[in-house]
């Protein structure tokens, strides 16, 4: 048996029978589903809500505020549910996200649709960190990389689907019932999980950081929206940005001081000062930045450069969304005997080798080749999330395991909006020299952003020849082909860090541990006894 002291699950919630743990297992999925789809849902009905509502300008808001709510609001639910339990938290999250979602279905402009898809990401914001942290209140560190395979199977199907589902309702019915749909499904997830789902939480009386999570959430709100916006709106080195930038430091480091002082602080500061959470934190954050990358520029390159349909071009990044789930059942078993931080460097460097594959990628490569390797990094995904996410919650008690789940999802929630403010400006910043650089019997016919290059490339009557064709998709290859080294250089550094984080996932001590007499109890527990999972291993 490999060295290390042995994490047991003495905090696992044994109230449940395993009929009941698998009705709440559905209800999670269900409240899972209502996030996943959501996310992809809303982007194939955008050209129909632009035309009923107008407000072109402003329709890229309608995915960020809504990431943007969600992002600062993960940590402050993560505490919540320590204090007061789960399952409020939990259904008074899909309560404000369905209440989002009907008033952004009867919004009347596009000003009051980003209105509501803020309240839906405020929702959204508890879903995500309560929802897994339940699952490790309920499975055993040996059971839970096969429960998060079923919930990250919920983001694979909803990757397939979604997109399909918006392209449907708008055509044929209306685009709100994008935003209806939620309606009946979260209804039914707050059905599983009031009914089933039972916790017997000591209340008692709580000091709520009320200072720290409204600094937290505007600092983090500022740097998000410095982040997002930078690039686009106005220039990183604008007197715009630096005002940005400097409000969400000093905010930030005021929540900083407000932390070492609060009696219950929203976030410790202990959730990023241990060594072995800030290397979790710092690789799932890593594994965003990862991610977004090939969310967003793997469609522009198999459409604007291998030429194929904004259809074909979902099934091809949607062999992430199959290999993912897939990837994240089975890591279980290398995590029980090689540890979460060994199980996760594999991921990382399943990962380095598809980015390799993807900077490497000519402009003529068969589509079957980018599908292989799009499969081959979303398999990386999945090996490195489940050990990250499973690893850190095997770490804590009942009463803290919220907070380190919220930190590890926030920490991928960051990962992704900095990443896509970086690669972003990498591919305009190349395209953009590309354009100003074209031939002068060009330059008139071609466009000046990637959206609009990308747009041009996919419109039969775009009025570009022959040679401002060929041209404007050398100049897109270009631009993803830079993406796709940075990409790359992104998966070197992930395993890097891990190779810095301990390697033995020893369960950690705090000045006031005591029985978590806030976690769940049940006198007829059928779990299974410990285990030694401090670097992976069972008992010899």
């Amino acid at each position: 048996m490999n060295a290390g002291s042995p994490l047991n699950d003495d905090t696992i919630d044994t109230h449940l029978s395993d009929v009941a743990r698998r009705n709440v297992l559905i209800g999670l999925m269900l409240t899972m589903a209502l996030v996943a789809m959501d996310t992809t849902v809303v982007a194939t009905a955008i050209p129909s809500i632009v035309q009923d509502l107008g407000g072109f300008s402003q329709f890229t808001w309608v995915f960020s505020i809504y990431v943007l709510a969600q992002a600062v609001t993960i940590p402050i639910y993560g505490k919540l549910a320590d204090l007061y339990g789960r399952k409020p938290i939990l259904l008074i999250g899909i309560g404000i996200f369905i209440v989002g979602s009907i008033f952004s279905g009867l919004a009347w402009n596009m000003f009051a649709l980003i209105a509501f898809r803020g309240l839906q990401g405020i929702g959204a914001g508890a879903i995500q960190p309560v929802v897994t942290t339940v699952a490790g209140d309920l499975y055993t560190v040996k059971e839970r990389a096969r429960i998060q395979g079923w919930l990250s199977s919920v983001w694979g199907i909803s990757g397939v689907v979604g997109p399909a589902f918006g392209g449907f309702f708008a055509e044929y019915l209306t685009w709100r019932w994008i935003f209806y749909i939620n309606i009946p499904l979260g209804a039914l997830a707050v059905f599983m999980v009031w009914t089933y789902l039972k916790e017997d939480v000591e209340l008692k009386q709580h000091k709520i950081d009320y200072a720290g999570s409204l600094l937290l959430a505007v600092g983090l709100g500022a740097l998000i929206f410095g982040v997002l916006e930078g690039g686009v709106r106005w220039s990183w080195l604008s007197q715009t940005s630096v005002i940005i930038f400097a409000t969400s430091g000093a905010l930030l480091l005021a929540f900083i001081m407000q932390e070492r002082r609060a009696p219950e602080p929203t976030v410790p500061l202990w959730v990023y000062g241990r060594r072995v959470l800030l290397g979790a934190n710092l690789a799932t954050a890593s594994l965003g930045f990862l991610s977004i990358g090939l969310t967003t520029f793997l469609p522009t390159f198999a459409e604007g450069v291998l030429g194929v349909s904004a259809l074909f071009a979902g099934f091809v990044l949607s062999a992430m969304s199959i290999s993912w789930p897939i990837a994240s059942a089975f890591s279980g078993r290398a995590y029980l005997r090689i540890g979460f931080r060994d199980t996760a460097l594999v991921g990382s460097v399943i990962c380095l080798v598809a980015g390799i594959g993807f900077f490497l990628l000519p402009a003529s490569v068969p589509v079957w080749l980018v599908v292989l390797v799009t499969f081959l990094i979303g398999a990386g995904f999945g090996f490195m999330s489940t050990p990250l996410i499973v690893g850190v919650q095997s770490l804590i008690g009942w009463n803290r395991r919220g907070v380190v789940t919220g930190a590890n999802l926030f920490s991928r929630q960051l990962g992704q909006a900095l990443g896509a403010a970086i690669y972003g400006s990498i591919a305009n910043a190349v395209l953009l020299g590309k354009l100003n650089n074209a031939p002068e019997s060009l330059s008139g016919q071609l466009p000046k952003t990637l959206n609009d290059a990308s747009a041009a490339l996919n419109s039969q009557s775009n009025g570009l020849n022959a040679a401002a064709e060929a041209y404007l998709r050398d100049a897109l290859y270009q631009a993803t082909h830079d993406v796709f080294m940075a990409i790359a250089i992104i998966a070197v550094l992930t395993v890097l860090v891990l190779l810095a984080t301990p390697r033995v996932f020893e369960r950690l001590h705090f000045a006031d541990d005591a029985p978590d007499a806030s976690a769940p109890r049940a006198a007829d527990s059928a779990r299974e006894p410990a285990e030694s999972i401090a670097t992976g291993s069972l008992p010899d």
